[in-house]
């Protein structure tokens, strides 16, 4: 388990500037980037103990990123 917070210009390098113009013009891409960002902030507080869950709480927000991520990823491609 890693404690570093997976923000998405970390886990997309090679699309900084594409997220940042699509906030501001596409109102889905800005609701994926935040509930990810809300979802990331979550996951890195309970990895962090600054907010623990139960194990299983913790293990489904994961996926919940990790799933954020991959349609954030594909949402990408596509446009």
């Amino acid at each position: 388990m890693s404690h570093t917070p997976h923000e998405l210009a970390e886990e997309f390098p090679e699309f900084i500037e594409k997220m940042s113009a699509m906030k501001g013009v596409d109102k889905h891409f800005s609701k994926l980037a935040d509930d990810y960002h809300t979802i990331n902030r979550k996951v890195h507080s309970a990895e962090t103990n600054v907010s623990p869950r139960e194990e299983l709480a913790e293990v489904d927000l994961r996926k919940r990123r990790g799933a954020l991520r991959d349609e954030i990823y594909a949402y990408l491609k596509a446009h």
